[in-house]
């Protein structure tokens, strides 16, 4: 068999549907056109969904499956519509990536009680319910990945960033139970941790000359992440090939975790 057979056998995800929240974000559109590239059918579900049409739309010019979905994660009427119409146009689910997510940097001093919960009603809650109802379809194929996109703030904390860690850490927590609950039924249930990731919702941050040179320290590869560094993990986890690979938080962040940069010793 070719390079490129065993290459298909392992990684591919032709006739999968993998249904990712927040698709028209920096990091949801990069994610829903690299799994399209290598076959899958992505169901693209977001707020707005003018935005979603457009991510779908380059996905089909380059002559792969994309499907839009308006779906406000915040709404559990929204969310039991959404997985309905998706199953009643594709009879399944394969993969689930909860990827919406929101912040609003604050102090946990100034932070309002309805702040605290609009990020957790995405972060987390919505994610929560979301993956119940998907599962529910998971468990009559016997099958499925459930990919929840946690964040380096689960784990190492940034001012401002209170909720919203605490937010992710919950959804790592989530990953884990849902790992144990759910392995019975062939699904499995992985959480990945994104570190410093450049997108246009973070650009402020790294035009910060003081700010970006914080951060910068802090990572040894000496650079920001991009949306398609991600890629490699997702597809890993979409796939077959992480077949025996449940209950677990994978980090990318370009060494940041380990350290960062190493001191001069000369």
């Amino acid at each position: 068999m070719s390079i490129q057979k065993n290459l298909e056998k392992l990684f591919s995800l032709e006739n999968k549907v993998v249904l990712l929240t927040g698709a028209s974000g920096g990091i949801g559109e990069e994610i829903a056109k690299g799994l399209a590239s290598i076959g899958a059918t992505m169901i693209l579900c977001d707020l707005d969904i003018n935005k979603l049409q457009t991510v779908e739309k380059k996905i089909v010019d380059d002559g792969y499956k994309a499907q839009s979905y308006s779906l406000d994660i915040a709404n559990s009427t929204s969310i039991k519509d959404c997985v309905k119409e998706v199953i009643e146009n594709n009879q399944k689910i394969d993969v689930l990536i909860n990827c919406a997510g929101i912040n609003k940097r604050e102090l946990c001093t100034e932070v309002t009680e309805s702040t605290y919960d609009k990020i957790m009603d995405v972060n987390l809650k919505g994610a929560f319910f979301l993956s119940q109802e998907v599962v529910k379809h998971m468990i009559n194929s016997k099958a499925g990945s459930i990919i929840n996109i946690s964040s380096h703030n689960a784990v190492s904390m940034l001012g401002g960033c209170g909720v919203y860690g605490a937010s992710k850490s919950g959804l790592t927590a989530i990953t884990r139970a849902q790992c144990i609950e759910l392995a019975p039924y062939g699904i499995r249930s992985n959480a990945i941790a994104p570190g410093h990731i450049s997108t246009p919702l973070t650009a402020p941050l790294w035009t910060d000359k003081s700010r970006s040179q914080y951060l910068l320290d802090r990572i040894a590869m000496n650079r920001p992440g991009t949306p398609q560094d991600l890629l490699g993990i997702i597809v890993l986890l979409a796939s077959d090939a992480s077949s025996y690979m449940s209950g677990m938080m994978y980090h990318v962040d370009g060494g940041c975790l380990a350290g960062g940069q190493p001191w001069e010793l000369s």
